[in-house]
């Protein structure tokens, strides 16, 4: 048996005696619900009969108790390409449950907003917090107690986060998450990032730019960069929430649909009613979490997931420290390159051995906790299977035990880096994170003057003004969460590339998020504590010398009277009204630190 690394052991044991408190007191809560038994039995007959009313067929089923009754969580909406194809799963999972011996409802939908069409608009403001809107949400859908288990269908950036965190809640209930898959590929990843860059320079018109953005994101299913959506599809993998090989199959094909029937089959065989009962909160183990954060730098994944990985463990009763997401990344290879740390998209990657090939290898070196629960089994070796379609019938067999493009996937042993892509930085102006696997090793290190900006619209008529024009490190401050619920900056990126193309030295320093497609662009992001709860991002002036250091983990003003100085506040008004921001004025003003989730509801 191969011996688990000494570095993630080490990490393991450390979140588990830091998080003995809390995760011993959710592990009561959630065995005093399992302990009551069906939630049918406990109701009343008019509770069920309000329950039931519009079930037809499946009435008899429902009312007799016995059959497992499955609850259906889902984001669908038609304008979110990836959940898109969610419109017609309910009535496969109803008609798969019946063949199984089940019932299945809708329970409720959810939230799903799109970071992409809300990039640099006053929308991004609800993006952070909508996690937790889903969270709650999803808790409103569950409380009607009737339900044995729950399939949740999410894919994208706050969704996943925000049904987990539900789903640890319920941590009784057995739970398997559903995806819809990717949409087939179409412009190249990096043609689409030069034409952006083009239009940036001034050097294309807008109709070029929407040319090239219409043939990217151009049909149903997840957008093939490896941002935020398809980081959460690899978490769920790696942390035995979705069925082996899941994540990566194009919607609306034979094999996607067989993937979702057996989703139902399967979350019926799981409840406390038969023998393989696989509650939720059981799978969600601080050995879930690490093996979460190992496949996150084995595959250079979204920095969101620093935000929303410590959320989704409080909800399990699990503390997680950046130091965590640190230590791992330096134990971690660098597997995977894909845009836009590469050029391939998510469907190369799946081709070339995907998760199965990685779990695999990564499994082999002791880098994965191979003993954990996941809805599939016990023990993490099914992910290292892979689904295919044989005379009609769904079967798993071993998945590829070489890359079959070392481009794109390269083993453990002899990957892209011996490290993972994720930097811890911190010195006097506190806390933060770097996404560095995309980052040349000379834009690594930035020490320059500091220019300092309250929106990321002021950066960019700098920009078009021509300000830029030595080093400097940009400063975007009061971006945090309680400030104005930390949108991302990514329209920032191509102006920011356009100055490292032309051999400026610039980094990004801010309080708020950049995106799951960061980049090339060094950004030391998720500044805690923040401006607008009086970190020392306040303390900067214009023209500091702020030095950025990725090799020693590093983020320092060297300016002689800084620790002296009072942090400045601003105006924040601007930020509380309009599309809906007024709505989340609690969110804002009860919100966590970004260093644990940036949280409300836990």
């Amino acid at each position: 048996m191969t011996t688990l690394n000494d570095t993630v052991q080490r990490v393991t044991d450390r979140i588990i005696e830091r998080s003995q408190g809390a995760r011993g007191s959710y592990l009561d809560k959630i065995a005093r619900a399992r302990d009551a038994g069906v939630k049918r039995a406990h109701l009343s007959c008019g509770n069920q009969a309000h329950a039931y009313a519009a079930m037809g067929d499946d009435k008899a089923a429902l009312v007799a108790e016995d059959a497992p009754n499955i609850g259906i969580v889902t984001a669908y909406n038609d304008m979110l390409s990836a959940h898109q194809p969610f419109k017609d799963y309910p009535d496969r999972i109803k008609a798969a449950a019946r063949k199984a011996g089940a019932t299945a409802q809708v329970a409720g939908g959810v939230p799903a907003m799109c970071d992409g069409v809300t990039q640099g608009q006053p929308g991004m403001e609800l993006s952070l917090f909508s996690r937790d809107v889903i969270a709650l949400a999803t808790g409103v859908a569950l409380s009607h107690n009737t339900f044995d288990a729950a399939l949740y269908l999410g894919v994208c950036d706050k969704i996943v986060p925000g049904l987990i965190i539900a789903a640890a809640t319920f941590g009784h209930l057995p739970g398997i998450f559903v995806p819809a898959g990717p949409m087939t590929s179409g412009l190249p990843n990096d043609e689409k990032s030069k034409v952006r860059q083009q239009f940036a320079a001034g050097e294309i018109g807008r109709d070029k730019l929407m040319e090239a953005e219409m043939a990217s994101y151009h049909g149903p299913g997840t957008c093939t960069f490896y941002g935020t959506a398809n980081t959460n599809q690899m978490l769920m993998e790696f942390m035995g929430l979705h069925l082996p090989g899941a994540s990566f199959v194009n919607p609306n094909t034979p094999l996607r649909d067989a993937l979702t029937d057996e989703a139902a089959r399967r979350a019926a065989a799981i409840t406390a009613q038969g023998n393989d009962y696989r509650p939720v909160g059981d799978i969600l183990d601080e050995r879930a979490f690490v093996n979460g954060i190992v496949g996150l730098m084995a595959t250079g994944g979204s920095t969101n997931l620093v935000i929303h990985l410590p959320a989704m463990a409080r909800a399990a009763g699990v503390i997680l420290d950046i130091e965590d997401f640190n230590d791992l990344s330096a134990a971690t290879p660098l597997m995977a390159k894909v845009y836009p740390n590469g050029l391939a998209d998510v469907n190369h990657f799946h081709a070339a051995g995907g998760l199965a090939y990685m779990i695999g290898e990564l499994l082999d070196l002791g880098l994965l906790h191979p003993d954990t629960r996941t809805v599939a089994g016990d023990g993490l070796s099914l992910y290292a299977s892979e689904p295919k379609l044989k005379d009609g019938a769904l079967v798993w067999e071993d998945g590829p035990k070489e890359s079959l493009n070392d481009k794109i996937l390269r083993p453990a042993g002899d990957p892209f880096q011996p490290s993972g892509g994720l930097k811890e930085l911190k010195g006097n102006l506190g806390r933060s994170v770097m996404k560095v696997s995309a980052v040349a090793p000379e834009h690594q290190i930035v020490d320059a003057p500091a220019r300092i900006f309250h929106d990321q619209s002021e950066v960019k008529t700098a920009f078009q003004a021509g300000e830029f024009t030595e080093d400097t490190v940009i400063v975007v401050r009061f971006q945090g969460p309680k400030a104005n619920g930390m949108p991302e900056l990514h329209s920032l990126t191509p102006i920011l590339s356009v100055l490292l193309g032309r051999g400026l030295k610039v980094a990004l320093v801010t309080d708020g998020r950049m995106s799951g497609a960061s980049g090339k662009v060094p950004a030391a992001i998720h500044l805690s504590p923040e401006a607008a709860d009086g970190g020392p991002i306040a303390r900067l002036k214009d023209g500091d010398r702020v030095r950025v250091d990725a090799t020693t983990g590093k983020i320092e003003c060297l300016a002689d009277d800084f620790d002296t100085r009072e942090p400045i506040s601003i105006d924040l008004s601007a930020n509380d009204v309009g599309l809906g921001r007024e709505l989340f004025t609690a969110f804002r003003r009860n919100c966590g630190l970004a260093s644990d989730g940036g949280a409300t509801v836990v």
